[in-house]
């Protein structure tokens, strides 16, 4: 009987372990701490790339928006770069859009990243790190997708695949379109 006891608690260990990483990887556009509250600092201005201006998300408001922190030192960001483009492309016809926040970025890189890449679609900067602070932000490239309630609906905190926006925005802007 002892000699089993060993060989059983690590199997339960294990079990354990595989069955936390399942439920984190599942939950992940479901929960993460975010996911149905209100969309924090809705209302602070943060200067648009390359312009004078500044905007808030509120000045989105009604609308889906996906929201995707980036920087232009960060390789998963490039990688997202053209699918983030062709989505904005497919859902602006819907009352939704994407916005870039450039997170702790040179202001000339970013300019450059955002040229290089083609991108169309709104681009803020947070200098600070505060406003990825709170979303809960530990990393880049994070993307959440905001309703037209102004609450956060999903979130994904690494690098997006085409596949999860086109899983994951078709309901959200179902919602009372």
């Amino acid at each position: 009987m002892r000699r089993y006891l060993l060989p059983s608690l690590v199997a339960l260990a294990a079990a354990a372990l595989v069955g936390l990483l399942a439920f984190g990887i599942s939950s992940e556009s479901v929960t993460g701490g975010q996911v149905g509250r209100l969309a924090p600092d809705a209302n602070v201005a943060l200067p648009v790339l390359g312009s004078s201006r500044s905007m808030t998300l509120n000045d989105f408001k009604g609308k889906v928006v996906v929201l995707n922190l980036f920087a232009s030192w960060c390789d998963p960001c490039q990688a997202e770069a053209p699918i983030l483009e062709r989505t904005e492309r497919e859902i602006a016809h819907d009352n939704a859009t994407i916005i870039g926040v450039t997170y702790l970025d040179n202001s000339s890189d970013a300019e450059n990243f955002v040229r290089d890449n083609h991108i169309n679609y709104p681009v803020v900067r947070d200098i600070t790190g505060n406003f990825a602070r709170a979303y809960g932000a530990n990393g880049i490239p994070e993307t959440f997708v905001i309703n037209r309630q102004g609450r956060v609906a999903a979130l994904r905190r690494y690098q997006l695949n085409g596949s999860w926006l086109k899983d994951t925005l078709p309901r959200i802007i179902a919602e009372s379109t």
